[in-house]
């Protein structure tokens, strides 16, 4: 069982996004746009890999939103990455490692660009232990969707794709997993990805 972090074990940033989109009065989805585009190679892509350091995605973001209508500063995305632990997830995740081998794929950025944040590593710390391997992009200069981060977790679990299940709330994440004979789960919700977990390990998660 393989999961992603942000936006299956918490609640989703897009949320946060579009509420701060609607403050600022800002277009609709700017900030999702601006990630989409390019994704391989945009300000987005190069800090999750930690090849540019915050003030160089600060521009890099502001250039990037510009281009598509307003400007958003890389800064001001980062508070609103934070999202809220689901703890139903984190109870399913519970009794799924009791029966089988858990894995953790997350883009996440260099450490502490976010400010201050030892309250939320304590309880995300909490939830790491759970799993048997973490990988993270900005500690590995890879990240999701490249297909060697997927097979650096499957060598490291020594286990078949095939009899694999990985989650993430990303579409374009779950293509290589799918590819490699995952089975995937796109989660929309807590209880959604719960139904479809069951359905998937045939334990009772909840």
């Amino acid at each position: 069982m393989i999961f992603d972090f942000g936006g299956v074990l918490t609640s989703s940033p897009f949320e946060a996004f579009s509420r701060f989109e609607t403050e600022r009065g800002l277009p609709v989805d700017i900030i999702r746009r601006t990630n989409a585009a390019n994704h391989l190679e945009n300000a987005w892509a190069k800090f999750e890999r930690a090849e540019v350091d915050v003030d160089t995605f600060d521009d890099l973001f502001a250039d990037e939103s510009r281009a598509l209508g307003a400007e958003v500063r890389g800064r001001e995305v980062l508070p609103l990455l934070q999202g809220d632990l689901r703890p139903e997830m984190v109870e399913a995740l519970k009794r799924i490692k009791a029966q089988f081998k858990t894995g953790c794929i997350t883009n996440n950025l260099p450490a502490n660009t976010i400010g201050s944040m030892t309250g939320r590593s304590l309880y995300v710390a909490e939830v790491m232990v759970l799993f048997d391997h973490v990988i993270e992009s900005a500690k590995i200069g890879l990240r999701k969707p490249d297909p060697r981060i997927y097979q650096l977790m499957v060598e490291a679990l020594k286990v078949d794709p095939k009899n694999c299940v990985y989650l993430d709330d990303l579409g374009v994440n779950l293509k290589p997993a799918r590819e490699m004979g995952m089975t995937t789960i796109k989660v929309t919700s807590g209880a959604q990805a719960i139904a479809e977990l069951e359905a998937a390990t045939g334990l009772k998660l909840t």
